[in-house]
């Protein structure tokens, strides 16, 4: 099988970040993404050094130098072939090249023309540098992030550069080659981390806008502020999250947890007693190992996980059964998501080739 993608031609100039993040996805599903790549770099396509970026696995590549005008003509050629184009440029610096949207619609008129920036291709900030931590927070997403009373935490770049940066690119040249296979038009796709970052937030601004949300951080439902949902430390150092938020889930974490019979756990939404009944969970959980917490709720319907590190996890028996982690080239790493039943997606090959 090659994958549900199979047929589809995604030209990639080489970036860091959300942009590869998006070509990986399309090209773990079958697409062939050829990435263009500096002099110096995909020269050595093939080679052991060339295999170490799991976000640049399952590619072609070529490099070119965008400077020369035979390389442009090339890069036009390609394009006269492909699908889609992503890169990941400032505003204005591919029209600088020759290589703007303008000019290579005309070329292929069924074009899906991908720019993935930070701040968006228009607006006062557009022009300006910036990182994951910055567009989210702009967004409001990372005000969102953290310990009542603390500052804000960032969760790694997962919420800027990967899911409201790469998993919106993915989406959207999909969403845009459907719209080729109707209407035969190409288009250009403005995909802004800050905006993606803000519609990641979706249902908290439900909650707010209905008054089930403060404007502060970790006293929430589902920010930390909740006895019932939160990270634990155990007696040994370690973790673990309870998510029990319905009442059949909170009323087995009762249960297990031996505090059915305190009364002060009985009105589970009032939030005013939340502090209090959360220095009370977090006294009662460090009195045990996580592996003896495990026991006592691993297998139970209550919502309930260890916490674990990026070396446990892949051998968790769960993760192990559905094959969450692979083995590729010597390294262990995240494998193809999500799964298609029908066209599984091809085992992933980090060590690029060079485009025939």
């Amino acid at each position: 099988m090659a994958g549900a993608l199979e047929g589809l031609t995604v030209l990639e100039f080489a970036g860091i970040g959300p942009g590869p993040f998006a070509c990986m996805m399309l090209a773990d599903h079958g697409a062939r993404v050829i990435r263009i790549d500096r002099p110096g770099n995909a020269e050595r396509a093939g080679d052991a050094d060339d295999n170490r970026d799991i976000l640049n696995r399952n590619r072609e590549r070529i490099a070119l130098d965008l400077k020369d005008p035979a390389a442009i003509a090339q890069i036009r050629a390609l394009v006269r072939e492909a699908d889609a184009v992503i890169e990941g440029y400032r505003p204005g610096v591919m029209e600088r090249l020759g290589l703007g949207p303008d000019v290579l619609l005309a070329d292929n008129p069924r074009l899906v023309y991908g720019r993935m920036t930070g701040w968006g291709q228009e607006g006062p900030m557009a022009p300006l540098a910036g990182h994951d931590i910055n567009y989210i927070a702009l967004s409001g997403a990372l005000h969102t992030y953290g310990a009542a009373g603390g500052k804000p935490q960032f969760p790694a770049n997962a919420v800027g550069d990967f899911g409201g940066g790469g998993m919106m690119m993915a989406f959207a040249v999909m969403a845009a080659v459907f719209s080729v296979q109707r209407t035969g038009k190409g288009q250009v796709i403005d995909c802004a981390m800050v905006d993606g970052a803000a519609i990641l937030s979706a249902m908290t601004w439900t909650m707010f806008n209905n008054g089930q949300w403060q404007d502060n951080r970790g006293i929430n439902l589902l920010d930390g502020g909740a006895p019932f949902y939160d990270t634990y430390e155990t007696a040994d150092g370690k973790y673990i999250s309870i998510g029990s938020i319905e009442p059949q889930f909170y009323a087995l974490l009762l249960e297990r947890t031996g505090l059915k019979d305190d009364p002060l756990f009985a009105a589970q939404m009032d939030a005013s007693q939340w502090p209090s009944l959360k220095a009370k969970v977090a006294a009662l959980i460090a009195t045990r190992s996580r592996g003896e917490w495990c026991a006592i709720m691993g297998g139970a319907d209550l919502c309930f996980a260890p916490v674990l590190s990026l070396k446990e996890a892949p051998r968790h028996p769960h993760m192990a059964a559905r094959g969450t982690f692979i083995e590729a080239d010597g390294k262990t790493m995240p494998a193809p998501a999500p799964r298609f039943m029908g066209t599984p997606a091809p085992a992933p090959v980090m060590a690029s080739k060079p485009l025939k």
